[in-house]
């Protein structure tokens, strides 16, 4: 349902981006890691980056809930660092939760935060955002909303909070 290796390859791309949902109680999942490991594989073989955001995800009263915790996301990191015939191409996105640096000790991949939706309080995003910046495989911020659409409007400002931060 999206770009393979070889269009993007052809198109000029880098790599491509996947989100994987791993659910273990959901039959489905087996055939997403699967497909995601392909996927990596495939970008591996041109040469492409692999950008995987990885979440351990629950489904219950018709949605998906993604599982914000420390060891939700050490599962979901290690799962997403295992998937495809080698991780040399590999980065992770990821989101902030509470003890990030256990999160982040549980894979060698370099990684980018997410992030996610916006907060009502957007000092303790930044200052969450920070810390993460801190451990040694966090490389960068995927922060498209939390920029755009701040609590206060003020999307310059925002803006230059987050370049702050590194």
């Amino acid at each position: 349902t999206a770009y393979d290796a070889s269009s993007l390859s052809a198109m000029g791309a880098q790599g491509g981006k996947m989100l994987l949902r791993i659910d273990p109680c959901d039959p489905a999942t087996v055939s997403t890691v699967e497909s995601c490991g392909r996927a990596v594989s495939s970008l591996a073989d041109a040469g492409l980056f692999a950008m995987i955001e990885p979440f351990w995800s629950r489904r219950g009263g018709g949605k998906v809930t993604n599982e914000l915790t420390a060891q939700a996301m050490t599962r979901a990191v290690t799962v997403a660092a295992g998937v495809g015939n080698t991780s040399a191409y590999t980065w992770l996105k990821v989101p902030v939760v509470p003890d990030m640096a256990q999160v982040m000790a549980a894979t060698t991949l370099p990684a980018v935060i997410l992030g996610g939706e916006v907060s009502g309080d957007p000092d303790a995003a930044f200052e969450a955002w920070r810390s993460a910046l801190a451990l040694p495989t966090v490389q960068g911020l995927v922060v498209g909303r939390a920029l755009l659409y701040p609590p206060d409007d003020d999307v310059a400002g925002a803006v230059d909070t987050a370049v702050s931060l590194f």
